[in-house]
């Protein structure tokens, strides 16, 4: 059976001596907090996310232009083709 749920005023009586002695306590005046730790957790994940993003355009953008530069060796005529991937590793480092 699932207890939660929000409780007004208007709200029968049973149900509220009901979760009180779920909870052990008012529910009028509970409060559901978070532990201290979880916006660490939490900022380290974004934190994350955004070093593996910024590491990942960065490799993306040198692997390309090694392309680009073995492509101006071989077919100069085709160089500006090559530009597309440079253009999409960097949105992943910025968008990432």
């Amino acid at each position: 059976y699932n207890f939660f749920f929000i409780i007004n005023k208007n709200n029968n009586m049973d149900q509220q001596r009901l979760l009180e002695d779920y909870y052990g306590q008012d529910v009028n005046n509970m409060s559901y907090t978070c532990p201290s730790w979880a916006p660490i957790v939490g900022f380290s994940g974004i934190a994350c996310a955004v070093v593996f993003a910024n590491i990942g355009g960065a490799y993306g953008t040198a692997r390309a232009g090694q392309g680009i530069m073995n492509m101006g060796i071989r077919s100069p005529e085709l160089l500006m083709k090559n530009i597309i991937p440079v253009v999409m590793a960097g949105g992943v480092g910025v968008f990432g």
